[in-house]
């Protein structure tokens, strides 16, 4: 990705739960466990936990914009007692970024109390949100989780529990998600039909926990169980583990960006090790776009393991390129292009030692607007570089995602209106070469996957949804 840019692509966010029959208070847990989703959002977070053997509705929750380790202080966890909670990590697909759309949402009904947590993007949104506003539905948020936790409210009134209501509700509901609910009793995860987004399952002594990704359970001491299955809905309580896989379907449509970009290099995700996908794709890359050069190197950090891949598959040796500052601030709230682009300068510079001289590969996962990588290549040549080829473990960005992907407008993406010779004429590169469409399945193994952005054969029916839609 290419970094700072002023057009970066989002993912919607993270989340998390844990329940422990023991009675232990889980709010550190799910500290951790967000800490370790953190890559997925950094706008705002939040945690809700109770007492499973406390009064029905003793939800408690607390919420801010901002890291994890900035909203949450040793005072706040210590207050946050209760043995099954949530948690959440937030970057805005649908909905403004502002507090009150900062997750997990808590709704007190006629039959208690509700906590919600998800990651995606729903593309029916606009009409289930008219069907509930016309019933009396008074919304607080601008976001589509708010929806799906009203969904199940309406239908908790006229269900047996909280699983069928959430059932009804997943009926309903048209799009990708993955969701954490706590009710006063129970812990339940629900994952799309498609499998678009990730949920797994894990196990730490006695307790039980749902995370978007597996890395957070190893940050937690918990050790991997399974991939939670495309349209299951998983209930944890007391009693143990139950499973309604009524809305299981043969046809999957895998994200391919968890692969490129979204997911950390230590999560497996549906089998697929994360790591080993990007040493995989920067080898499809060797074989495809070849050059004759000194070294390979790779835009800091998530160009580095395709980089890695393309060194060993080509015999071209690796090496780091950039130092990375670590303790620059997030840069993308820079507010004009020329803050931006000091902002990439702050945070990495060239080692000259390494790149004068040399015949430079400069692996990158994506372009999106191109500012950011033509910066990187002119410190490369400042510093010295005979050449930069460029290669990117992704094709060119076409078309919009509805799914939680928030890929700007095709106006914003060069690749829209440009060729690749164009672009690599525009980044002063020496050569370009973006990842082919069908070697894109070489990352994820015989894995069903979603490629919408790069070929526009979406996975379901997304008439009258737009990119507009998306706030």
């Amino acid at each position: 990705m290419e970094l700072q840019s002023d057009f970066d692509i989002k993912e919607a966010c993270g989340v998390f739960g844990i329940f422990s029959p023991k009675e232990e208070d889980v709010a550190s847990s799910i500290y951790y466990g967000l800490c370790s989703l953190q890559h997925r959002g950094q706008e705002s977070c939040g945690i809700a936990v109770c007492d499973t053997k406390g009064p029905k509705g003793n939800m408690n929750a607390h919420k801010g914009m901002g890291l994890v380790s900035e909203v949450f202080k040793e005072e706040i966890l210590e207050n946050l007692h209760g043995n099954l909670g949530i948690g959440h990590v937030r970057y805005s697909t649908t909905g403004a970024a502002t507090l009150s759309n900062a997750q997990p949402l808590v709704l007190n009904y006629i039959k208690g109390t509700l906590a919600l947590a998800h990651n995606g993007n729903l593309v029916n949104t606009q009409d289930l949100r008219c069907e509930l506003e016309k019933t009396g539905a008074i919304f607080h948020t601008t976001t589509d989780s708010e929806v799906i936790a009203y969904c199940i409210a309406r239908e908790r009134v006229n269900t047996h529990n909280v699983e069928e209501a959430i059932l009804h509700t997943a009926k309903k509901i048209r799009g990708a998600y993955g969701l954490v609910i706590a009710s006063p009793r129970k812990l339940i995860g629900v994952r799309d039909p498609l499998g678009l987004k990730p949920l797994c399952l894990g196990r730490r002594d006695t307790s039980y926990i749902i995370a978007s990704e597996s890395c957070a359970l190893s940050a937690i001491g918990a050790e991997f169980i399974r991939d939670i299955r495309p349209g299951e809905i998983i209930t944890i309580t007391a009693d143990g583990i139950t499973s309604n896989c009524q809305l299981c379907q043969e046809t999957h449509a895998h994200c391919i960006f968890e692969y490129i970009y979204f997911a950390r290099l230590d999560s497996t995700l549906d089998g697929i090790n994360i790591y080993d996908a990007r040493i995989r794709a920067g080898a499809a890359l060797a074989a495809a776009y070849p050059e004759d050069a000194d070294l390979v190197t790779g835009v800091p950090d998530s160009g580095i393991p395709a980089a890695k891949g393309y060194s060993e598959a080509s015999g071209i040796p690796f090496a780091l390129a950039f130092y990375k500052n670590s303790y620059v601030g997030r840069t993308f709230i820079k507010p004009t292009q020329k803050e931006r682009e000091l902002s990439v300068r702050l945070k990495l510079n060239v080692l000259e030692p390494v790149v004068r001289g040399k015949r430079i590969i400069l692996v990158d996962d994506s372009i999106v607007r191109g500012t950011t990588i033509a910066n990187l290549i002119r410190m490369l040549k400042n510093a010295g570089a005979k050449s930069v080829h460029v290669r990117v473990s992704s094709p060119p960005f076409l078309y919009p995602c509805y799914f939680g992907t928030d890929i700007p407008s095709n106006k914003q993406l060069i690749a829209s209106s440009h060729t690749a010779d164009e672009i690599c004429a525009m980044i002063g590169a020496d050569s370009l070469g973006y990842m082919n469409t069908q070697n894109l399945q070489s990352m994820a193994g015989n894995l069903p996957l979603c490629k919408a952005c790069f070929d526009s054969h979406y996975p379901m029916d997304i008439t009258g949804h737009t990119a507009d839609n998306k706030q």
